[in-house]
């Protein structure tokens, strides 16, 4: 096995780029009037995507883009007033470490050996404390916040190893750092002449979960924490204004996100004679299975699920599976191959096909099984599902318990439109994808990019005239930059 790892390349999306660029018409404009609602103070409460979270990290252009921003901008032209975030002040932003410990910026796409995959863009900058005025405040939505978080003093700090509920984004801008919460900053504000609001949490709730590949099954949110956690935060929200009206984001489906398509299922190439040497090298487990079947232990079905053979060409790659009937007495793990109801994370791009703690011998889903973390199988897809679906119903409940202040705004039937490529601005398509000019999503596959931003701010715009009869003009999501194109 040790020079299989030289046949096993580096796997990155292949990325088809024709006729990119930003050139798309513009959209018309209508006299607007406010209807029933007052936007003098608008107060935004969310996770990242109302942050302005992109690219795998928060940065200036992702935060002067997000639909929040935009959404203010348009209700300028009736009676809105200023809408102040806390500004990260980064051009990169904050991704991760690479060598060295050095911080690394955002995502890009860049180019390599005739395929497009994400890359860092370089050095990046960990977020640093706002030093703006923090009364001031309209937007106080944070990366990666749940309900949960949202509530907790915990949220703010103190950074210690024994507090997991930390979080920086909110602790640079938090009124009182260990003592206030992002709700409760987020009430003060509609407290103090707030008019209007826009609530969307819930999906960290879920997405969390999924995109670590469902292997921490304590991340996430039962039905009744969600729906007790829900309700005290827009409580706390009509609570603090009781004039003030609201609208409601929902959760969207799992399978529209780039984050869990851009890995296909069988992503493994090999040649013919790497094929049959890994292959012989599984000839005793398989015999083993077969064994196994004739004393009734596994079914046929799940011996030929549980059977590695691979072949020339692309392959299903080796992934455990805790779902599998547990042979650990008779010398067996529970591992299998990839096949096409699996959906694989992004992150497996750069880790399929390496070695494993540089050990030539355990090559990632060849000779060693991709972990849980890497991988959602058919049944933890459908829990997750489960969960978006049931967590939607409990924010329609709390919508219609409260009709005459709040709207609900159905983004999530928005991008299954998008994803059945039913969007569009001006003939110019928005799709479900991370591929440039029009793909919708940023390039950590997961949140929405600015021109994305632009249709879900529509969106809201739409539902907010549609209920109050206001008229704020739509925005032109085609004079929005999406992701960059391409570097080498």
């Amino acid at each position: 096995m040790k020079n299989l790892k030289k046949y096993i390349p580096l796997v990155a999306m292949s990325i088809s780029l024709a006729a990119c660029n930003y050139e798309f018409p513009e959209t018309p404009t209508v006299d607007p009037t406010s209807g029933g609602a007052d936007f003098s103070k608008m107060v935004v409460l969310g996770d990242g995507i109302a942050a302005g979270f992109m690219d795998g990290a928060l940065y200036n252009r992702g935060q002067r883009n997000s639909f929040a921003v935009q959404l203010a901008e348009q209700m300028k032209a009736i009676n809105g007033g200023e809408f102040n975030v806390p500004d990260i002040n980064s051009g990169n932003g904050f991704f991760g470490f690479g060598p060295n410990n050095i911080p690394l910026g955002r995502l890009i796409l860049r180019t390599s050996n005739g395929s497009t995959a994400p890359a860092p863009i370089g050095q990046g900058e960990l977020p640093g404390p706002y030093s703006g005025d923090k009364a001031a405040l309209n937007n106080f939505s944070v990366p990666n916040m749940t309900l949960g978080l949202a509530l907790i003093p915990q949220t703010g700090g103190p950074d210690v190893p024994q507090n997991p509920a930390y979080n920086p984004f909110y602790a640079r801008f938090a009124s009182n750092l260990g003592t206030s919460t992002p709700v409760g900053d987020a009430a003060a504000a509609l407290a103090n002449g707030g008019t209007f609001f826009t609530l969307w949490l819930g999906s960290s709730d879920v997405l969390g979960y999924a995109v670590g590949g469902a292997s921490n099954p304590s991340i996430l949110t039962s039905e009744g924490d969600f729906t007790g956690r829900y309700s005290a935060v827009l409580g706390a929200l009509l609570q603090a204004s009781p004039e003030a009206k609201g609208a409601v984001a929902n959760i969207p489906n799992l399978n529209v996100l780039p984050y869990f398509n851009l890995v296909p299922w069988n992503a493994l190439p090999l040649d013919a004679q790497t094929a049959a040497f890994v292959n012989s090298n599984f000839a005793e487990y398989n015999g083993g299975l077969q064994q196994l079947e004739a004393m009734g232990a596994i079914t046929a079905e799940e011996r030929a699920l549980r059977t590695v053979e691979f072949q020339a060409g692309q392959n299903g790659f080796l992934m455990s599976d805790e779902a599998l009937t547990d042979l650990t007495q008779f010398g067996l793990p529970s591992i299998r191959q990839s096949n096409s109801s699996d959906k694989a994370t992004l992150p497996l791009s750069q880790a399929l096909g390496q070695s494993v703690n540089d050990n030539p011998q355990l090559i990632r889903g060849v000779s060693f099984p991709v972990e849980d973390s890497f991988v959602l199988t058919s049944s933890e897809q459908l829990e997750i599902q489960n969960s978006i679906n049931l967590f939607n119903s409990i924010i329609e409940g709390a919508v219609q318990a409260n009709s005459e202040r709040l709207v609900l705004v159905d983004v999530n039937d928005l991008l299954d439109r998008v994803l059945a490529g039913q969007v569009n601005s001006g003939g110019q398509s928005l799709t479900a994808s991370i591929i440039p000019p029009n793909g919708g999503f940023s390039v950590d596959g997961i949140h929405p990019n600015g021109r994305a931003h632009a249709f879900v701010a529509n969106e809201f715009i739409n539902s907010i005239n549609a209920k109050w009869g206001s008229t704020i003009p739509l925005l032109n999501p085609n004079a929005v930059v999406g992701n960059d194109l391409p570097i080498q």
